[in-house]
């Protein structure tokens, strides 16, 4: 015959604790001590006791599962929705914010649920499974300004957390670069290294993350005697990265600065003015942004503009745990600091 599973009494009775208070354990209540928690867990572990799920959820009216929704305004087909989550996932950025994500929702037990919403189907099913309590809340990662995903979760009064500053007004809470400062530190680097014929590749023009960096990129040249800056915009790949290079060396030759909105143009960048007999950084500094894996495989390593990618998805899991709990019920913002890390390439 089958061992009969353990229960909260034997793990009880091994913990020489009460049933409440093991259940208390299980369900992550918190104004347990801590001394007694270990007990309890150490009992769990010689018991091999495993909590019935359901039941837990019945309780605590939670299911340890949050969604992480990758979301954009488009109204794609089925081969673009596919096209869009090859992208995502080529993307080291996501893979950062994933890392940020997981490192803070593990140790408490939490499980991510990916999901995208590409389509206004999508969006649909997004807010369904919420509803439904598929999911305890979301974590929002916006690719488009006009996202309108933000704003139906907000209307039906669901938690949920978003990476980056919304397009658009809505009472969420989020986390945030200050995207300006960045644009300042990179020109100001550029100046400090005598760059005089400095240009831009931005960003796609419409999120607010690439206006913000190319408006602090301006605004600090134009403060040192610069009041035009040749600009032309990418789409945060390394081929459009290489394509807007193009475009202003073939204007602009005598360039030896070059500020990119991210690491992965930088690098097409890179290959450009190589290909054009350029070195880097004797004939033309280049500064990426992000600091992510690109920056040290790329050579010469990028001098970038670090944007603390895996602390911002911490923070943004914290926020929505603190939310669902009910420890927070207005929204709020917390926006981090760039920094600019020196390496080889400017």
């Amino acid at each position: 015959m089958s061992r009969q599973a353990p229960t909260l009494e034997d793990v009880a009775r091994e913990a020489g604790v009460s049933r409440a208070t093991v259940s208390r354990v299980v369900n992550g209540v918190r104004n347990v001590d801590p001394a007694i928690q270990d007990l309890v867990r150490r009992a769990i572990e010689r018991t091999g006791y495993a909590p019935n799920q359901a039941a837990r959820q019945l309780v605590t009216r939670r299911t340890t599962t949050v969604a992480l929704v990758v979301s954009g305004a488009g109204d794609a087909s089925d081969s673009e929705q596919n096209a869009f989550a090859t992208r995502v996932f080529a993307d080291p950025f996501f893979g950062r914010v994933v890392g940020g994500v997981v490192g803070h929702l593990r140790p408490r037990s939490m499980h991510p649920v990916l999901m995208f919403a590409e389509t206004p189907e999508a969006r649909q099913e997004v807010l369904a499974y919420l509803r439904q309590g598929g999911a305890d809340g979301a974590l929002i990662v916006s690719t488009h300004p006009d996202d309108p995903l933000p704003a139906l979760l907000a209307g039906a009064g669901l938690p949920a957390v978003l990476f980056a500053r919304p397009g658009r007004p809505v009472p969420l809470s989020y986390v945030d670069l200050a995207h300006r400062d960045g644009g300042r530190l990179a020109a100001e680097h550029l100046l400090e290294r005598g760059c005089r014929r400095i240009a831009t590749v931005t960003g796609p023009l419409a999120v607010a993350a690439s206006q913000e960096r190319l408006a602090g990129f301006r605004d600090t040249l134009a403060r040192h005697g610069h009041p035009y800056v040749p600009v032309a915009e990418g789409g945060f790949t390394v081929d459009s990265g290489m394509a807007a290079t193009a475009s202003l060396f073939a204007e602009h030759p005598d360039l030896d600065g070059l500020f990119t909105a991210n690491d992965l143009m930088a690098q097409g960048a890179v290959q450009v003015l190589r290909d054009h007999g350029r070195r880097v950084p004797g004939d033309v500094a280049v500064i990426g942004f992000d600091d992510s894996s690109v920056a040290v495989t790329c050579r010469p390593r990028l001098t970038t503009v670090r944007q603390p990618v895996e602390e911002m998805a911490a923070t943004m899991a914290r926020l929505l745990d603190e939310h669902i709990r009910g420890e927070r019920r207005d929204p709020t913002s917390v926006i981090f600091d760039p920094e600019l890390v020196v390496r080889d390439s400017a």
